[in-house]
């Protein structure tokens, strides 16, 4: 497979260290047909993520009965990093395209432009949608090591699917801040979890640092939707509607109240016990 040591993506940002495969986006033809495929099928997530639910609470019974759990260890390492992997690519394709369009354009242009979604950078959009589905293996692990699964996880899990297929069938311009976030989250939160599947002896203020960031990563989600929003009724021409605006602000705000109250819960309440 030949590496491209330089090549200048459809919004002008210069990627290094491209692979074959990375480039298919830059074909018209291809990036259209894949295009037109989601926006046809993208309701197919609902289903998915309604197997996914019901599939959770069946495994759950089905371990109840159980003996014993599974361990498997081994599997989990080599999962979390394989994703770790994956999402820190992922940042690098998106995370000097969203800096050099705000360096460039601007905070605005970065929120109503969706030129994005060709190219180098377009086709880790479209893999950081796609991924959602495999992700959801987080929960088998769950289940079949016999763990504790809290509403947050599957919840998220769910929603964030079904969204992402929504939002990309119709290529809301404000997924360029809401992938790049994500990305970066999700290598720091895989690798972490990598590590501690591997049993390596983690400082526990890390867990506490990448949960807030999670935390961060939603308030941001909220002010970009509001932004939008608020460009879209001062007659600005923005990539996104009303209706995915309320839909993403709506879930982002959910999530801020889920993870804030994880940290509390996991955090705040436990050292308030110690303490006493």
């Amino acid at each position: 497979m030949e590496i491209h040591k330089r090549v200048t993506d459809t919004t002008g940002v210069v990627h290094r260290f491209v692979l074959d495969f990375e480039l298919i986006f830059l074909n018209e033809r291809k990036f259209h047909a894949i295009q037109s495929f989601i926006h046809n099928w993208w309701w197919f997530s609902i289903i998915y993520a309604f197997f996914y639910i019901i599939l959770i609470f069946i495994g759950r019974a089905w371990m109840a009965k159980k003996d014993q759990k599974y361990e498997l260890r081994t599997a989990l390492v080599l999962w979390n990093a394989s994703l770790t992997i994956f999402s820190l690519w992922g940042a690098f394709r998106c995370v000097p395209e969203l800096i050099n369009i705000v360096t460039q354009h601007g905070f605005m242009y970065s929120i109503c432009d969706s030129k994005y979604k060709q190219g180098i950078t377009g086709l880790w959009v479209c893999l950081f949608m796609a991924s959602k589905v495999p992700e959801t293996i987080d929960t088998l692990f769950i289940v079949l090591r016999r763990q504790e699964l809290i509403f947050l996880h599957w919840y998220h899990h769910a929603s964030v699917l079904v969204y992402c297929f929504y939002s990309y069938a119709f290529f809301a311009s404000t997924g360029r801040w809401f992938v790049s976030m994500n990305y970066c989250v999700h290598t720091l939160m895989y690798c972490y979890f990598a590590l501690r599947a591997a049993r390596i002896r983690i400082p526990p203020f890390v867990q506490v640092f990448i949960t807030l960031l999670q935390i961060v990563q939603m308030i941001a989600g909220c002010v970009v939707n509001v932004a939008a929003y608020n460009y879209k009724q001062k007659g600005y021409s923005c990539g996104t509607t009303d209706t995915n605006i309320s839909l993403s602000l709506a879930l982002y705000a959910s999530y801020f109240m889920l993870f804030a109250h994880f940290f509390y819960m996991a955090y705040l309440k436990k050292g308030l016990k110690k303490k006493k």
